[in-house]
């Protein structure tokens, strides 16, 4: 009996823990589904706060942007106001970004935030809106310091305004095809050319002043809108990272396979450039005897037509044509060849000493686009009392001389602005000879040192690079660097360098060629003091003869005592001025690479 007690004893008790259980687990469901609820509410709760904090923030000034300017609160417009200063905060943003490549970070900022800010971007600035604001707003400063060099000028200073003038309307012009192809997307691996010119273009400017007065306000006027074109050379860097095409490929715009011509080359040229003696037909022939179309070579250009389509050739024939050439802005994809560059010579006499700015003694000057030249000799006969004379000014961007000759003294031939090409030339002076600030390359040329005046020394290049962004130098590759007869005999005692930095980030390369022992064994000469010293680029490779060695080279920062292959390759024709695409295809006998 006692057993069975205890059997229904655990029973019940059995029963009333699985009550109890069931309780619990209903217990236990209900409360979970109340936390749910609860979580859901304050969510809820949550997300509606946020709107309505997002439709009142009009009401609170956006600190970052440092905007505090009132804002229009009128019901329905709320929401647009808060788009509008994300898009504010999106355009800092990237405005920052972009300037952390620059050297002028604080003009890059002020200036690009206040021009986006003006063109209001729809959304996030892409890499164009950005690269054409950077060269809007230096464009934009530019067209103050125009009228600011031009309040500077004084009555007597006529022709140093000319200069001025000129070059800074080059400028302009630079700017305005920049900021044409920034917007559509096109020629973008032309802008660095372009924009290195622009700065090459106030330098002038600057260098052509000789009162130190005026020089000052004119440098002052200068200075922001140098800045901000240094800073566009920054940007457009910046995007191009990694974008240069490989050595094979023909770049945007020039060719569209790599056996096309570029648009502005005709088959005609191709001939014209390869031949040794051009036999196609001229469009025009000067001739002094009364047997050509023109008697002088202005007037042949003067009767190119106004919308010329395509190239168009000039053929000088054997005679000394005393006489200044301008080939404008507006003459592009011109021709010029001769009969020899001994027997068909332009020369002329203008010079410093007789008051006329460097800029303008050029007996030549090539300006307009795709200039070629082949046979022929420029001269400035002034002589070297007569101090700077140049023989021969190149402004043209892609410009091409083959074959010819230019003679002369002190600053003989002035490689301005732009990408330029020189095969096969002999090019004859004394001081800074080879000077400018073009992207140049040499190739085959010969380099003959003439005899100075008393206690004068020789420098066969002065090149003119002002910024560390710009794309220019010069390079003579496979050329041959010796003294002329005037000099021969004195050789030894006169002395002779490879070149002296004109301006701070002056770059120059000598490489494959054949340096004779005219040149000295330090190689380099100072411009005054330790100018440039710490910022020039100069470097020597690969070259023979008894000038060559550099074991005695200059010990300056800037020199490159250790320049390998791998750095060289950077200044041969095809990476240094993108020679593929605008002489590979035309013919013109070039080696893209090294030669060895």
């Amino acid at each position: 009996m006692a057993f069975q007690d205890f059997d229904q004893i655990t029973e019940r008790r059995r029963l009333e823990r699985k009550q109890k259980l069931k309780r619990r687990i209903i217990l236990g469901v209900v409360v979970a589904v109340l936390i749910l609820s609860a979580a859901i509410v304050a969510f809820l709760i949550f997300l509606n706060n946020a709107q309505q904090d997002e439709a009142e923030g009009d009401d609170v000034p956006n600190v970052e942007s440092g905007n505090n300017e009132d804002k229009d609160t009128s019901p329905g417009t709320s929401g647009d106001d808060g788009n509008n200063d994300q898009k504010i905060l999106q355009t800092q943003k990237a405005v920052k970004t972009v300037c952390q490549s620059t050297d002028y970070k604080e003009t890059c900022e002020s200036h690009l935030e206040k021009s986006l800010s003006s063109t209001k971007p729809s959304g996030i600035p892409q890499p164009e809106d950005l690269v054409n604001a950077a060269i809007s707003v230096a464009s934009d400063e530019l067209n103050n310091a125009i009228e600011q060099t031009s309040k500077a000028m004084k009555d007597e200073q006529k022709a140093i305004h000319d200069v001025c003038k000129q070059v800074l309307e080059d400028a302009q012009d630079d700017f305005n095809r920049s900021r044409n192809a920034a917007m559509d997307g096109t020629a973008v691996l032309d802008l660095d050319s372009w924009l290195s010119a622009v700065i090459a273009y106030q330098q002038t400017c600057i260098d052509a002043i000789t009162e130190d007065a005026t020089r000052a306000t004119v440098e002052k006027a200068l200075k922001t809108t140098k800045e901000l074109t240094s800073n566009s050379l920054a940007i457009v860097s910046s995007f191009d990272k990694g974008a240069a095409p490989p050595a094979t490929t023909n770049r945007r715009l020039l060719s569209q396979s790599p056996d096309e011509l570029p648009i502005w080359m005709t088959h005609e040229t191709r001939r014209l450039l390869k031949a040794d003696a051009p036999t196609q037909t001229p469009n025009a022939t000067v001739a002094k005897d009364g047997s050509g179309d023109f008697s002088t070579i202005s007037k042949a250009l003067e009767g190119i037509p106004e919308k010329y389509e395509g190239r168009y050739v000039i053929h000088i024939k054997a005679g000394v044509f005393e006489e200044n050439v301008i080939v404008t802005k507006k003459m592009v994809n011109v021709t010029m060849y001769g009969d020899g560059s001994q027997k068909t010579i332009i020369t002329g006499k203008k010079n410093f000493v007789d008051g006329v700015p460097t800029f303008q003694t050029a007996t030549f000057a090539a300006i307009g686009e795709g200039f070629i030249a082949q046979s022929i000799g420029f001269k400035n006969t002034a002589g070297p009392e007569k101090h700077q004379a140049v023989a021969l000014r190149v402004q043209s961007d892609r410009s091409i001389f083959l074959n010819c000759r230019m003679e002369g003294y002190q600053d003989t031939l002035y490689a301005q602005t732009h990408r330029q090409f020189y095969r096969g030339c002999d090019i004859l002076g004394t001081i800074d000879f080879i000077f400018g600030d073009a992207a140049a390359v040499f190739q085959t040329c010969e380099i003959l040192i003439r005899k100075p005046m008393e206690k004068q020394k020789n420098t066969v290049t002065a090149q003119g690079r002002s910024d560390k962004r710009q794309t220019t130098g010069m390079v003579l590759q496979k050329c041959k660097i010796t003294a002329d007869s005037s000099l021969e005999p004195e050789k030894l005692k006169i002395e002779s360098y490879l070149g002296r930095p004109w301006k701070e980030f002056s770059r120059t390369i000598v490489m494959e060629s054949e340096i004779g022992d005219v040149i000295r064994s330090d190689g380099w000469l100072p411009w005054e003091g330790d100018f440039a010293l710490q910022t020039l680029y100069y470097a020597e490779y690969n070259n023979i003869g008894p000038g060559s060695q550099v074991k005695d080279r200059v010990k300056w920062p800037g020199y490159q005592n250790d320049f390998k292959k791998e750095e060289a390759i950077k200044y041969t024709v095809n990476q240094f001025i993108q020679g593929e695409s605008w002489l590979k295809g035309s013919k013109v006998p070039v080696r893209l690479g090294f030669y060895s």
